[in-house]
């Protein structure tokens, strides 16, 4: 099993940035396709962002597209999501999550684990 811990987190105004980390220990992930999730009080957990298994083809939900960017370092277990020109409507708890090669990218269900989340607050 792999275990998956967020940091990065924190306070940011309207037109900042954060990055993100989701460091994995356990059996490696290499293999697994990754996502970001986030969710809002009283919203569902949506999709932001995915990679495949080697980094080669990325995906994003469109109202990220252009502004966050992720990407991953297999040597060294670690998943990260850059956030550009943080919105507002950014605001959420962010989620990593490890998807099997037959998972759908863009649903939560696709996601065999999860880690507990990081707060990302945006001023406007």
């Amino acid at each position: 099993q792999v275990q998956l811990v967020e940091s990065g987190g924190g306070l940011v105004q309207a037109g900042g940035s954060l990055r993100l980390s989701c460091s994995a220990s356990g059996r490696t992930f290499s293999r697994d396709g990754m996502g970001w999730f986030r969710q809002a009080p009283g919203k569902e957990r949506e999709f932001v962002a995915a990679i495949n298994w080697s980094g080669s083809s990325t995906y994003y939900a469109d109202s990220v597209k252009g502004r966050f960017s992720i990407s991953r370092d297999n040597a060294k277990n670690t998943l990260l999501l850059q956030m550009n020109s943080l919105k507002y409507e950014d605001t959420a708890v962010y989620y990593c999550a490890g998807r099997p090669p037959a998972g759908n990218i863009y649903s939560p269900a696709g996601y065999a684990y999860w880690g507990q989340g990081t707060q990302v607050t945006v001023s406007s």
